[in-house]
């Protein structure tokens, strides 16, 4: 969306053709004006469909990979956290540097809901310990469809709290992956 310089003519052009009088300075029209183009490239940006941002070359683990397996897979190659896949490419579940780091011994941050939770009764946040990626993923996976739009996406993001949802087609073979940081990149370029 390419921005459009106004000009004062433009604003008494189109305030005549209203046939009305607003109380308002030109000056602060082009601002709000400014201010409402902002806004409405932000929003737009997150009408795009997943597919059209989502990182397609997705580092995945086995099931049966062992725990430090997973471990180096997601430190040598700088992420948080991957999709858990079996032998036909289907999401089953999804492994992070949390569930690593909980399956070693060091709790997690227990939030807000977490304490809540505790206080009405329900169960503490359990760490999961075993040896294979299986033992200590979260699953089922909380997933995208490509043709879902960045809103949605965002939503399910801040709602569950978590940093990436792998991207999946109608069978549950996994397309790509969305996370947080795509988002933030695209409001940066706004």
């Amino acid at each position: 969306m390419e921005e459009i310089e106004l000009e004062t003519e433009d604003l008494q052009a189109a305030l005549k053709e209203l046939h009305q009088y607003i109380d308002i300075t030109e000056e602060d029209l082009k601002r709000i004006y400014a201010v409402a183009v902002r806004y409405a490239k932000k929003r737009l940006a997150l009408r795009m469909l997943v597919s059209d941002v989502m990182t397609r070359d997705v580092i995945t683990v086995k099931r049966d990979a062992e725990v430090h397996e997973a471990a180096r897979l997601l430190s040598e190659n700088r992420i948080s956290g991957m999709p858990v896949v079996d032998e036909g490419n289907h999401v089953i579940g999804v492994v992070t540097e949390a569930d690593i780091l909980c399956s070693a011994g060091i709790k997690r941050g227990h939030t807000f809901k977490d304490l809540l939770r505790q206080v009405l009764g329900g169960p503490a946040p359990q760490c999961r310990k075993g040896e294979t990626v299986e033992d200590i993923m979260t699953s089922p996976a909380i997933t995208a469809r490509p043709e879902d739009d960045l809103i949605k996406i965002a939503r399910i993001l801040d709602d569950k709290r978590i940093k990436r949802v792998p991207v999946v087609d109608h069978e549950n073979r996994l397309q790509g992956i969305i996370s947080r940081a795509i988002l933030v990149r695209l409001m940066g370029q706004q």
